[in-house]
């Protein structure tokens, strides 16, 4: 969550703005302290002041819970801590950004310095501490975080002037400053130099007579030898240095999400003399350039290299230097001539003319001019740059990826001043090269920037409620990716926002309008990815459009198996990675969503069957292979693995099934062999919810009939849908009676714990034979018949299994089963009135569930611990549980 108090106070997140002035006052005290221990005398004092009430303390402590049902507030004997890291607050962030930005300027990186004094000014929304300005504390906060505000604004002018920032972006701000803080000399000082800069020295000396007068009526005192220096040097007609010159395209849209890139794309280009922002199209990598390039000081110069045929020429063009042509003729640089040494000349002034030259001499020749060669247009580039410092900024790499990285290789070598920052789908592969990746929006920055491109097409658009659930969807369902959030947004001059999410699936449909002024390759979704698909060869093409029969990426054995690329599946990954089709991280391979519906419609029909079946044969033998892990002392590794493809388990078993209107890879015994290799692994990770849908959608398919051999997969597959409550009657029926009619063992041992949950636990204590011979689920009898003794009250039989159980699943390594078991024998600890004890042992079972990730299990187990705290007498202790309990709960999905 993020707080807000630079403003009315304000709550980004699920939670709102508490009621009651007192509720708000000490959230806000509390956010003003944010990460550390707030003693509660303190707390006192800011909220009652310096004669507190009788009871206040006691006060305190009843607000401090009402806080705590929904805000993370930590209690110790040092007091009171909310628990919220301070760059979420916008009065902490803002301290520190401009304490960072006056650290900058003094070190003589304006740029970066008024980068981060810019991000810092903009989270003031209204007066500090508003919503709260009768609290004790609020007068001297708002004091010194407007003096802070104040400072802040004094560096940030003082960074932009540095920079040679256009006059005209200052005045307004500065004179909105120097109102609100007429005493201010040094406020002062900078609006008068920006008003010379803009041509303006008769308003910037009528600034000087106001402070003067203003000093000398409201303090009695002459301006500063500062100011009066200011003052002499306009006097004088002394011109500020001129701004370095800069070769920048202006843009007409605000820079929105990219304010944590920006700041290290600077950082990095004052460490690195060559650095490339890499990244798929559609990243904004040109826009982050532009803004990283306009924050820096000196000259700078962008070279557009989208239609560029060559690089030396595009470079020396935006430099603006003048090939050296021929002596008569065009400019195309051919002509026919004959020379003398008289050097008179004619010619046609076509531009492709031809011309004579005649000489003392009689001898005659004819020749073809061709300009200057490319080592002579080369040599006269470096000469122009030999002795500048330059940040040049090359756009759009990957057209001419070869020349470009030769050319930035010698331009280094030769130009000791100059500084090349470069955009590209892939590296340059330079020595020496920093490469910056660059991806999607997080999901915060790509609303903001939806609203903000919306707001300019629909001015009475809101992106609160009821839209903010659609925004979220949108920005995620289109990866965060900035191209395609800004052509969703714009359509909102045709469409409603709730169409726009319903049309997601058609994203090139839809997203098919965008800037006529932009390169055709940039206007469209479509557009962008199709030309990344150009720049790869034809295998790279199979093999990146294989990729997308995965659903959430794929190691790097898994894509080599199931694309059957063999030995080669490492190097196609690395080309895909370094061409930003594919991103890579953790092991995994991974493509965005756009580009796989792109890679995806590119696979032919009898390619994407074979690779389907591949990829459902791959994921079964896994689940297969995992299942017997997560009983052992592997159980916490297996479960990781399986969790990361979790989304590769469903898509196979939704292929197998046959659903989403679609047959193609319906393969129902695979189908149920997967619902049986993975019961365990739902019932662990809580996920049973999440594929009740599809296991009920494999009975639909089903319709009654129970292929033979599968009796037990029908079983599990009626139980994984009952989880949802999707199991019809008439299929529970048949379970049972495929069950009453079994005479051994299951095969799957988690199916008899899962029927016994269903049909109850008496139901299995019946039906020894159902269970297996195997020791986990020898275990796992024993501590069903020990749970089913304390339910009777049998508290000593009760003890004797559980304690068997214990014994057993400790010996196997198995978490869940040891922890299910500590619960149990904690109940009959507590029963014999052994709290102390019962509760130490909840402590263990709590710390082996977390380690699993069982949450509804955790849930239940703070409950519990909550009874046997009321049970001694710890009323707040057990109230922590139950405000544990609820957080549980709520990342459970069992409750909002």
């Amino acid at each position: 969550m993020r707080y807000f108090l630079l403003g009315p106070l304000r709550i980004e997140g699920p939670e709102a703005v508490p009621a009651g002035a007192r509720l708000r006052s000490l959230l806000a005290f509390l956010l003003l302290n944010a990460g550390r221990t707030v003693p509660a005398g303190r707390l006192v004092d800011a909220l009652y002041g310096d004669e507190p009430p009788a009871g206040a303390t006691n006060a305190l402590q009843s607000q401090v819970s009402r806080l705590r049902r929904t805000l993370a507030i930590e209690h110790g004997p040092a007091g009171y801590r909310l628990a919220a890291d301070p760059d979420d607050v916008d009065v902490l962030r803002f301290e520190r950004l401009a304490r960072d930005g006056a650290r900058a300027r003094e070190a003589g990186d304006a740029g970066r310095a008024a980068l981060l004094l810019r991000e810092a000014l903009g989270l003031w929304r209204g007066p500090a501490l508003v919503d709260v300005a009768d609290a004790p504390f609020a007068a001297a906060q708002s004091a010194r975080l407007e003096e802070l505000r104040a400072a802040a604004v004094e560096e940030r002018a003082e960074a932009e002037l540095a920079l040679g920032t256009d006059p005209a972006e200052l005045l307004g701000w500065l004179r909105e400053a120097v109102a609100a803080h007429p005493l201010r000399e040094r406020l002062r000082g900078q609006l008068m130099r920006a008003l010379r800069r803009a041509g303006r020295p008769a308003e910037a000396l009528a600034e000087y007579e106001r402070a003067r007068e203003l000093l000398a009526g409201e303090l009695g005192t002459d301006p500063s030898p500062e100011l009066s220096a200011v003052h002499l040097s306009i006097l004088r007609g002394e011109q500020s240095p001129p701004p370095p010159s800069s070769r920048l395209p202006a843009q007409l849209t605000s820079f929105v999400g990219r304010d944590d890139e920006l700041t290290a794309l600077i950082a990095l280009l004052g460490a690195s003399r060559l650095v490339t922002l890499i990244g798929t199209g559609g990243t904004g990598k040109t826009r982050l350039a532009l803004e990283a390039a306009a924050r820096l000081a000196g000259e700078v110069c962008f070279v557009d290299l989208t239609s560029a045929t060559g690089a030396v020429s595009a470079v020396r063009t935006a430099l603006g230097l003048r090939d050296t042509g021929p002596l008569t003729g065009s400019g195309t640089g051919s002509g026919t001539g004959t020379r003398t040494r008289t050097r008179t000349r004619t010619g046609t002034g076509t531009g492709t003319g031809t011309g004579t030259e005649t000489d003392a001499d009689t001898h005659t020749h004819t020749h073809t001019h061709t300009g200057p060669s490319s080592g002579d247009a080369e040599a006269a580039l470096v000469a122009a740059l030999q002795d500048r410092n330059l940040l040049l900024v090359l756009d759009n790499c990957e057209q001419i990826i070869e020349e470009a990285a030769l050319l930035a290789h010698r331009l280094l070598s030769r130009c000791p001043g100059l500084r090349i920052l470069a955009t590209s789908r892939e590296a340059l592969g330079i020595t020496g090269e920093s490469l910056r990746p660059l991806g999607s929006l997080d999901t915060e920055s790509a609303v903001r920037l939806f609203t903000d491109r919306a707001t300019a097409v629909r001015q009475d658009f809101t992106p609160g409620d009821p839209n903010s659930p659609l925004l979220h969807r949108i920005c995620t369902d289109l990866d965060g990716l900035p191209l395609a959030i800004e052509l969703a947004a714009a359509r909102l001059r045709q469409l409603p926002l709730s169409e726009i999410a319903s049309r997601l699936d058609d994203r090139f449909g839809l997203l098919s309008r965008g800037d006529r002024t932009k390169p055709a390759r940039h206007r469209t979704l479509r557009a962008v990815v199709e030309w990344s698909w150009s720049l790869l060869s034809e295998r790279e093409r199979e093999f990146a459009a294989q990729l997308t029969v995965f659903a959430g990426g794929a190691t790097a054995e898994a894509a080599a198996l199931v694309c059957g690329a063999g030995p080669d599946a490492d190097d196609l990954l690395a080309s895909l990675c370094d061409k930003s089709l594919v991103e890579a991280g953790q092991g995994r391979y991974r493509m965005l969503e756009t580009i796989r519906a792109y890679a995806a419609e590119q696979l032919p029909l009898s390619k994407r069957e074979l690779t389907a079946r591949a990829h459902t044969a791959y994921f079964l033998d896994l689940a297969e292979t995992a299942d017997p892990e997560l009983r052992s002392s592997g159980q916490l590794r297996w479960l990781e693995r399986l969790s990361t493809e979790h989304a590769n388990l469903r898509a196979a078993l939704v292929r197998s099934v046959g659903v989403a209107g679609s047959a193609d890879g319906a393969d129902h015994p695979r189908a149920l062999r997967l619902i049986a290799a993975l019961s365990s692994f739902w019932w662990l990770r809580g996920l049973r919810g999440d594929v009740a849908p599809v296991a009920a959608d494999m009975l639909r398919a089903l319709d009654g009939r129970v292929p033979e051999g599968f009796e037990e997969e029908y079983v599990l597959c009626v139980l994984a849908a009952g989880a949802g409550g999707a199991a019809p009657g008439a299929d529970l029926a048949r379970a049972g009676r495929i069950v009453a009619q079994r005479d051994r063992a299951f095969r799957q041992p988690f199916t008899a714990f899962l029927w016994a949950i269903s049909a109850g636990p008496s139901a299995a204590a019946e039906r020894p034979e159902l269970t297996g011979d195997d020791p986990w689920s020898q275990a796992l009898a024993r501590a069903g018949a020990g749970h089913l003794h304390l339910f009777h009250s049998r508290v000593e039989e009760a003890s004797r299994d559980l304690s068997a159980a214990l014994s057993a699943f400790r010996e196997l390594g198995e978490r869940w089963g040891t922890a299910t078991t500590l619960t149990g024998l904690a109940a009959v600890l507590a029963t014999q009135g052994n709290r102390e004890t019962a509760l130490a042992r909840t402590g263990e079972a709590l710390a082996l569930f977390r380690e699993i990730g069982v949450w509804e299990d955790i849930a239940d187990l703070h409950v519990q611990r909550a009874e046997l705290l009321e049970a001694m007498d710890d009323l707040a202790g057990a109230q922590q549980e139950r405000e544990w309990a609820r957080t549980a709960a709520r990342r459970a999905g069992v409750i909002r």
